[in-house]
């Protein structure tokens, strides 16, 4: 991800957002613990217990109940609001009352931005109102709005191969298509349209933009998500227009004549304020300062009831913990759940966990996994471990293999929220949720709790817990990832 060198606070914003489009860093251990000559692979016993854990698991409906309780009696959960608030104590509560110990939540600070309201309408050649919402951190239009002729581009390579002043006191359109893929990656080829789009635009002198929704659905909704304004360029007004709408303004392109519009846009930035991570331990037994951490993100959009992305995730990383946690023998390791705050405007809480933990405990996390991205089904396990503990990642294939999980590889991010660690040498195992349909619903008004499928949502939770379960029983030490300097 190219960046200036100073950027607004919504820039980091764009990490989630662009997470399956980043590059893969190596594998190998550091130089600092040097990869072992030896690989550790999980006992016959553990395999044994796990089987029977994946057996459990598929019986139990454990994370339907969290998420239908957390969907009804919380809701929206957007940073910085009262329903933020509200799912912190609901989270924190909920753990203490399944038996979690060392149960805290931990201050993290967000940024508060109200999305008002938004319009878009075509006025020529053929006027017509279009489904429309602001661009998570745009800034508003004056009060009349913004009128002006519309240029449309696929993408960001075709917006900088324009001539100069092409897009000059323009609005820049931006129609190019979310692909439909099973591993999310048609979705990171899409993004940086929303994402970078705004200040690429400006740059070259446009007034607005407006992009075609990045997701999936045919139907007549509109989806947000972050951007990134570039310090170095004027903020420019951003909106988003359903895929049916955009295909519409394509039409009208085809017709040869000039496009204009109007847009308006109330949004506003107001002072950040105090949210926080939820963080609850099951301990271990022999190796109970070593940790497995797993986790999902709290926060959620203001459209929708936060459900798939990412409550489903956080009732995934309870469920999965708590089934692991039962099991005989007990795990060695401590299990943790952490429902980081704020991933879906600036990745806070996963920036602020391992300044709040501080070195020595972070290098007590022996593996970290994430969930994040709807219900499932987990149709691959991955991660990005030292070679010596592949044989790990061998194993949990073969114990959920007959879910339909195939083997991935070794070169895995495991999860936005999970950057922070990962950089900093912690291990990450990699269960990847089938993202196939889930771009449908992504960041819009249909993000509800009739769109999970309690069974993919079960098998789901198998997955997870056999993999925290085996990572908690696997002997130790474990080795450190290559860390990156920027984060010391």
């Amino acid at each position: 991800m190219m960046r200036s060198p100073r950027i607004t606070r919504a820039a980091v914003a764009t990490l989630a957002g662009l997470l399956f489009a980043t590059a893969t860093l190596s594998g190998s251990a550091t130089a600092e613990t040097p990869s072992r000559s030896v690989e550790i692979r999980p006992s016959k016993a553990a395999l044994r217990s796990a089987a029977q854990l994946r057996d459990q698991a598929l019986k139990s409906d454990e994370a339907l109940q969290l998420l239908t309780a957390l969907t009804t009696e919380v809701g929206p959960r957007f940073a910085g609001t009262p329903g933020d608030l509200a799912g912190v104590e609901w989270t924190r509560r909920k753990l203490v009352d399944l038996g979690f110990t060392e149960v805290r939540t931990p201050e993290v600070i967000v940024p508060r931005w109200v999305r008002g309201e938004a319009s878009a309408e075509v006025l020529a050649p053929y006027p017509q109102s279009m489904v429309t919402v602001a661009i998570g951190g745009s800034i508003g239009t004056a009060d009349e709005g913004l009128v002006a002729p519309v240029v449309m581009v696929k993408d960001l390579a075709a917006l900088q191969a324009l001539p100069a002043g092409a897009v000059k006191g323009k609005i820049v359109f931006f129609a190019g298509r979310t692909e439909r893929t099973r591993d999310g990656s048609g979705y990171g080829k899409a993004v940086r349209s929303r994402t970078e789009g705004p200040s690429a635009a400006a740059a070259s002198g446009a007034v607005g933009i407006v992009v075609r929704s990045i997701g999936t659905s045919t139907n007549r909704i509109a989806h947000t998500g972050t951007l990134s304004y570039n310090i170095a360029a004027p903020r420019i007004p951003a909106l988003a227009v359903s895929n049916p709408d955009a295909d519409m303004l394509e039409r009208q392109f085809a017709s040869g004549r000039e496009v204009s519009l109007r847009m308006r846009v109330t949004a506003r930035d107001l002072p950040q304020v105090r949210s926080a991570n939820v963080i609850g331990d099951l301990r271990g037994t022999d190796l109970a300062e070593e940790i497995v951490l797993v986790g999902g993100h709290l926060d959620t959009w203001d459209l929708g009831m936060g459900v798939q992305d990412d409550g489903a995730g956080v009732a995934i990383a309870i469920a999965a913990a708590r089934l692991a946690a039962q099991m005989t023998p007990r795990p060695r390791r401590t299990i943790r759940v952490v429902a980081f705050a704020n991933e879906e405007f600036g990745l806070s809480g996963a920036a602020r966990y391992p300044a709040d933990e501080g070195d020595e405990s972070v290098g007590k996390h022996a593996f970290a996994m994430e969930a994040d991205l709807g219900d499932g089904p987990v149709w691959k396990i991955g991660g990005r471990v030292p070679p010596a503990h592949w044989p790990l990642i061998e194993g949990i294939h073969g114990v959920v293999k007959g879910l339909g999980v195939e083997l991935g590889d070794n070169t895995s991010n495991g999860g936005a929220d999970l950057g922070p660690l990962r950089r900093r040498g912690v291990p990450v195992l990699a269960p990847a949720l089938d993202a196939t349909t889930y771009f449908d619903i992504h960041h819009t008004v249909n993000d509800t709790l009739d769109q999970v499928d309690p069974a993919h949502l079960r098998q789901s939770v198998a997955v997870f817990a056999v993999a925290i379960y085996l990572a908690a029983m696997t002997d130790g030490p474990v080795d450190r990832l290559p860390t990156d300097p920027a984060t010391r």
